[in-house]
């Protein structure tokens, strides 16, 4: 069963900067893509970005687009966001996901694996 651990998440103010980890263990298949959602007070869980991870391609939702990457570290099973120019609204339970064939990224139901999620609160 992979497991996925996610790291990174904090208080911050309006503005800043936070970069989130996530890092992949027990992974003995193939990983077709990894992800990032957010799930903030009262909502549901929302698509964030995705990294294609045998070619690296990368997705964003609109409010990610410009402000927040994706990336890889491939030795290290590892995905990361960072986020630069923080707003209220950001706020959320940010979870890693991981799904092993192609499909629609934008769906969780889509992804078969989920990290615990980690905290990103950021204040005005």
């Amino acid at each position: 069963q992979v497991q996925l651990v996610e790291s990174g998440g904090g208080l911050v103010q309006a503005g800043d900067s936070l970069r989130l980890s996530c890092r992949a263990s027990n992974r003995h298949g193939s990983s077709y893509a990894r992800a990032w959602f957010r799930q903030g007070p009262g909502k549901e869980r929302e698509f964030v970005a995705a990294l294609i991870w045998s070619n690296g391609n990368t997705y964003y939702s609109d409010s990610a687009k410009g402000r927040f990457t994706i990336s890889r570290d491939y030795s290290k099973d590892t995905v990361y966001l960072q986020m630069n120019s923080l707003k209220p609204e950001d706020t959320a339970l940010y979870y890693c996901a991981h799904k092993t064939s192609p499909g629609q990224l934008i769906v969780t139901t889509e992804y078969e694996h989920w990290g615990q999620g980690t905290q990103v609160t950021v204040s005005s």
